[in-house]
């Protein structure tokens, strides 16, 4: 059984920091690109983040470039969104996807995705 899980959102103010951890089963982890993606409310899904499992290279949007920064733990299934000096526009619910494909923002990427977790930043 495929299983993608989310934690570590919550509320915060603007300026904090959280660290997102999307614990994963079921599948070749170590085999699998990690993408991070969010979606606010009205508005589309919207690609974060993406670290590859070949070589640990990481891609950032634009707009989180220099505050966030994903990684991953292969031994432990795990992977990480660390997110520092939030800001209002970041409120969304964040998920972490995995594919094997190198098209990460496409609308047709990722074999399995998790539920998401809620990050709410007031100002």
């Amino acid at each position: 059984e495929v299983q993608l899980v989310e934690s570590g959102g919550g509320l915060v103010q603007a300026g904090e920091s959280l660290r997102l951890s999307c614990a994963v089963s079921g599948f070749t982890f170590d085999e699998y690109n990690i993408c991070w993606f969010r979606q606010a409310p009205g508005k589309e899904r919207e690609g974060v983040s993406c670290i590859r499992s070949s070589d640990g290279s990481t891609y950032y949007a634009d707009s989180v470039e220099g505050r966030f920064t994903i990684s991953r733990d292969n031994a432990r299934m795990m992977v990480y969104l660390q997110i520092n000096s939030l800001k209002p526009e970041d409120t969304a619910v964040y998920y972490c996807a995995a594919g094997l494909g190198g098209d990460y923002y496409s609308d047709y990427w990722g074999d399995y995705w998790g539920q998401g977790t809620q990050v709410t930043v007031s100002s």
